[in-house]
C-alpha cells in the first residue's frame, strides 16, 4: 500500500505512531490545507513521508499514492473520499463514513464501478479480542439483555458551554455523541448481531446538538442500550446477557480490551487475545492485505456492515430530530 494522508490533525498523529511497524505500508504523501504546511513539514521530517501537498488534486494525480487515507472532521469525508475514488484511487476514510446514508451509497456506487477499495476505518471491527468475542457469543444461549456505555467528558465541552462552536459540537460539521463515540458501541453490536428492528434515539440536546443520549435497539427477542456521553464521564463497560452465561467488558468499544466469558455453573475465565499495544494496528493491517490482495468480496461485506451502521445512524437522528448541515 502506498498511502496518501489526508489532514494534520489528533487522528493523524495517532496513525502515524505506529503505521510504521507495518513495513508494507509506504508514506507516499501528506495534504492538508496551506496554513497546515508548517506542521506539514514537521511531520516529514519526523515519519518520513516522501511529499507534502496544499493542493489536494495533485496529491490525487500522485502515481506514487494508490490508498488515501481521510481523516478529516466528519462533515468532510464524503467530498474528499468522492474525488479520490473518481480519481482511481482507494480510500480509507475515518469513521463515521459519511455524514448520512444518501451520501454512503453514493460513494459505494463509485467504488464499486471502478472496482476500487473503500472502508470505514472503525478499529473494533478488526480488533482480536472483538473476533474471539463474536466467536464465543453462542455459549451465551439465548440473548436477552445488551448494554454498551462508552462515556468520556470532552475536553472542548466547557468551551462549548461557554459559546464556542468547535467541531467536536457543530451541527454544521457532523458533530455529537452520536457520530463520535457512541458510533463504536452501534459498530461493535451490529458487527455481532446484524441490523435491529427498531432505532430510537434519547438525546440531550445543546444548541442543535446531542452532547449525550441513549441509543435503544429492538432486536425482537434481545433489546439494547447503547449509551454514549460527551457531557460527562463514568467507567466504561459492555455486557451481554444470555440465558447460559454473559460477556463482560470493561473498557469502550473503540479499544475491546480483554472481557470475562461467564456460563452458568462455571468459574468465569478472562479472554484476551490482543497482540499489539495500539487499537488502529489490526485495522491496517487487514486494510493493506486487502488491498495487495483486492478482496472485493471482503470488500463489499465491511461495505455491507457499514451501510447497515449508516441505517441507524439514519433512525437515531430522525428519532431525535437531529439535523446536521449536510441532510438540508
Amino acid at each position: 500500500m502506498k498511502l496518501g494522508i489526508i489532514g494534520a490533525g489528533m487522528i493523524v498523529r495517532d496513525l502515524l505512531s505506529f503505521i510504521h511497524e507495518i513495513p508494507v505500508i509506504t508514506l507516499g504523501a501528506i495534504w492538508s490545507r496551506p496554513s497546515h504546511q508548517d506542521k506539514l513539514r514537521s511531520l516529514q521530517e519526523e515519519y518520513g513521508i516522501a511529499r507534502i501537498y496544499s493542493e489536494y488534486s495533485e496529491m490525487i494525480a500522485n502515481d506514487d499514492v494508490d490508498t488515501i487515507y481521510i481523516g478529516l472532521p466528519n462533515h468532510l469525508h464524503y467530498a474528499y473520499a468522492k474525488e479520490a475514488l473518481l480519481g482511481g484511487k482507494n480510500v480509507i476514510c475515518e469513521k463515521p463514513f459519511t455524514s448520512n446514508l444518501q451520501q454512503f451509497l453514493e460513494l459505494k456506487e463509485i467504488a464499486q464501478q471502478k472496482q476500487l477499495v473503500l472502508v470505514e476505518a472503525i478499529t473494533n471491527q478488526y480488533l482480536k479480542n472483538y473476533l474471539s468475542m463474536r466467536e464465543y457469543l453462542p455459549k451465551l444461549g439465548d440473548i436477552k439483555i445488551v448494554e454498551c456505555n462508552y462515556s468520556q467528558l470532552s475536553s472542548r465541552y466547557a468551551a462549548f458551554q461557554g459559546g464556542e462552536v468547535l467541531p467536536a459540537f457543530n451541527p454544521k460539521m457532523s458533530g455529537g455523541a452520536l457520530m463520535d463515540i457512541n458510533l463504536y458501541n452501534i459498530h461493535l453490536v451490529v458487527g455481532l448481531f446484524g441490523s435491529p428492528k427498531k432505532v430510537e434515539y434519547w438525546a440531550n440536546l445543546e444548541r442543535g446538538i446531542d452532547t449525550s443520549g441513549m441509543l435503544l435497539m429492538d432486536y425482537g427477542d434481545f433489546k439494547c442500550v447503547c449509551i454514549g456521553s460527551k457531557d460527562t464521564t463514568a467507567p466504561n463497560a459492555m455486557n451481554i446477557q444470555g440465558n447460559k452465561g454473559y460477556i463482560h467488558m470493561t473498557s469502550s468499544a473503540n479499544t475491546c480490551e480483554s472481557f470475562e466469558l461467564a456460563l452458568h455453573k462455571e468459574a468465569p475465565i478472562r479472554v484476551d487475545d490482543k497482540d499489539h499495544p495500539h487499537r488502529m494496528y489490526d485495522e491496517f493491517v487487514e486494510f493493506e492485505r486487502m488491498i495487495r490482495e483486492h478482496d472485493l468480496e471482503k470488500v463489499t461485506a465491511m461495505l455491507d456492515h457499514s451501510e447497515k451502521v449508516m441505517e441507524v445512524i439514519e433512525q437515531a437522528k430522525q428519532s431525535a430530530n437531529l439535523v446536521f448541515g449536510s441532510d438540508q
